[in-house]
């Protein structure tokens, strides 16, 4: 490579360098990269010019900062458009019902309380305990016999003896027989949103659910009115 191949070489890469102040960390930017790249070539020995192979190498570390740049600034521009999603969708869940996977819900024994349980298997013997929050049993759904699935179930919020109970929270406690076994089944119960809490640095959006604590967004089965 001659002298003046040099000096042109060193001109065209002026034309990239970028005026912003000096970086604000010790870290070496991309305008630092090119700055040493520069006077490298402008200090080089004639007699001795770099060599065309390790001067490419260098112009593709070049690109490869440049890159990781862009891409860096694509990314905080991509988790900037998703954080105000999250703020969307936590507007519109507030106040509303959401079913999710638990056994305990907070109960309006005014109303028919509606919910229902996952059977993995058929069975001839399907029920549901249901207890108040001292953990004493309050009454009993009995399902009879019913086919693998999703299987709905309501409480008219009275005990044993036809007496309407106080509003609270409850437990439910699903199970079915199979033969002499009997096993503990999943309940999908309801719950309403008092508020959410936005995920942080693009971590999951919490549910904060009256009466049951918070929750993630993800494991929310279905969301009502």
């Amino acid at each position: 490579m001659s002298i003046s191949s040099v000096n042109a070489a060193g001109t065209v890469l002026d034309q990239y360098q970028l005026k912003d102040s000096a970086p604000k960390s010790n870290e070496l930017g991309k305008n630092e990269f090119l700055n040493l790249l520069v006077a490298q070539l402008n200090n080089q020995d004639p007699l001795s010019p770099q060599d065309n192979g390790e001067f490419i190498a260098q112009l593709a570390q070049f690109s490869t900062v440049e890159g990781v740049d862009k891409l860096n600034t694509s990314m905080e521009s991509m988790l900037s458009g998703y954080q105000s999603s999250q703020a969307l969708q936590a507007s519109s869940l507030v106040g509303r019902k959401v079913i999710i996977p638990t056994d305990k819900a907070v109960v309006d024994t005014s109303e028919t309380f509606k919910a229902s349980l996952v059977l993995p298997a058929t069975s001839g013997n399907v029920y549901v305990n249901v207890y108040d929050s001292a953990g004493s049993t309050v009454s009993r759904v009995n399902l009879g016999q019913q086919e693998a699935g999703n299987v709905s179930f309501m409480w008219d919020g009275k005990d044993a003896s036809g007496n309407t109970l106080p509003p609270g929270t409850y437990k439910f406690e699903a199970q079915a027989t199979y033969g002499t076994e009997t096993k503990a089944l999943y309940t999908m119960l309801p719950a309403n949103v008092d508020s959410v809490t936005l995920g942080q640095n693009g971590g999951e959006l919490m549910l904060n659910l009256a009466g049951l604590g918070s929750i993630g967004l993800s494991k929310v089965q279905v969301i009502g009115q």
